[in-house]
Order: structure tokens, then C-alpha cells, then sequence
């Protein structure tokens, strides 16, 4: 029996990682696999109320940090290990990577303290993959506002801020090999789609 993976996409506002991971956990579910999809911040009843406040509230960037970890913690508990315990596999949108990008590279907290709050809640449960979507920042741009809706406090900051938290997500990468997968974004869907498929040979062997 194949042990459970827990897999994160991860990218910038508009990279389109939310658009494949549906996709990527029916293609799991096709081989049998019994797959839990949740998002950060999110994922539970609290987590959703903490999620609108730091999409639509104006807080600090370590208020942001702890919020998050506050959320992960209830995410952790209630989702993400019990379906790892009874096997299943869980693909979630976002997990402390995301914290690493966008509150560290973006607003600044101290990589150190983000190490700290990560091990003490999580040393136990570290994504086995994650798949990081990648676009130019003008690609980005653009498909937020062809969306047409409201665009979040996130998605409203400026540009030099979201090529702070691209250029930190592609630094975790480089530093992390093993782990990360790197998708150009930007590509066609069936284009991605069949990268994503060799991603799905990897962890699901023939």
C-alpha cells in the first residue's frame, strides 16, 4: 500500500494553481486514490471567518503571520492530519510556503520567526510534494482582472510587492529541490495538464 501524500500547490495571485488542483484530484481519484482538496487560509469554519478578515481587514504583518498559523493549527487538527491518518491523500491550495512568500518576501517577517512558528506546529507534517505555479507578473495582472470580481487586499497590492513573493517562492524552490515542482503557468492548460500528469507517474508509479 502506497503510504499517503500530502501534496501543495503553491503560486502567485493568478498563476492559475486553483484551476488544476480540481483536475489534479480527480486524476487521483481515477487511480484509486482517496483524496481530500481544502485550501489556506480556510479549510475549516474558523478558518474560513479568519481567511475573509485577512483578505478584507487591515492588519500587520505579524498579525497576519500569527492569524495564519492560527488557522493552520485548526486546519491541521480537524483536516489535514486525520486524513493522513485514515490514509487518504490531501491536496491543499496553499500551506506555509504561502506564509513564507507573502508575509515574508512580501511584508518582511523575519524568515527566523516563520522557521520557529513552522516547526512548532508542523515538524511532523511537511508537504511531500509541492507543485509551484509560475507567470510573469503581467500574466498575473492581467487574468485577475479579466476575472472580473472584486480583487482582495492581496491581489490589490503593488506590483513590487508581488514580484517580492514571486522572487521568494522561486527562492524556496531552488533551495528546496526534492520537493518542489516548477510549472510555467503561462502555458496552455493541456500544456500543464500533461506536465501535471508526469507529476502524477511520479508519486503514483506504474
Amino acid at each position: 500500500m502506497i503510504k499517503p501524500k500530502f501534496i501543495t500547490f503553491e503560486g502567485i495571485d493568478g498563476a492559475g494553481k486553483s484551476s488544476h488542483i480540481e483536475w489534479f484530484g480527480e486524476s487521483l481519484r481515477a487511480r484509486g486514490v482517496r483524496v481530500l482538496i481544502t485550501r489556506e487560509p480556510g479549510g475549516t469554519r474558523l478558518g474560513e471567518i479568519w481567511r475573509e478578515q485577512m483578505l478584507r481587514e487591515q492588519m500587520t504583518a505579524e498579525s497576519q503571520t500569527l492569524l495564519m498559523f492560527a488557522s493552520r493549527s485548526e486546519h491541521l487538527a480537524q483536516l489535514i492530519r486525520p486524513a493522513l491518518m485514515r490514509s487518504d491523500w490531501v491536496l491543499c491550495d496553499r500551506f506555509t510556503d504561502a506564509t513564507y512568500a507573502y508575509q515574508g518576501g512580501g511584508y518582511g517577517v523575519a524568515t527566523d520567526t516563520i522557521d520557529m512558528l513552522a516547526q512548532w506546529l508542523h515538524s511532523d507534517c511537511v508537504p511531500d510534494m509541492t507543485i509551484l505555479f509560475d507567470v510573469p507578473l503581467d500574466v498575473s495582472r492581467q487574468r485577475l482582472m479579466r476575472n472580473g470580481r472584486s480583487l482582495d487586499r492581496f491581489e490589490n497590492e503593488e506590483k513590487d510587492f508581488m514580484q517580492r513573493v514571486r522572487d521568494a517562492y522561486l527562492g524556496l524552490a531552488a533551495r528546496d529541490p526534492q520537493r518542489y515542482r516548477l510549472v510555467d503557468g503561462s502555458q496552455t492548460r493541456d500544456t500543464i495538464r500533461n506536465t501535471l500528469c508526469d507529476f502524477l507517474d511520479e508519486l503514483l508509479p506504474q
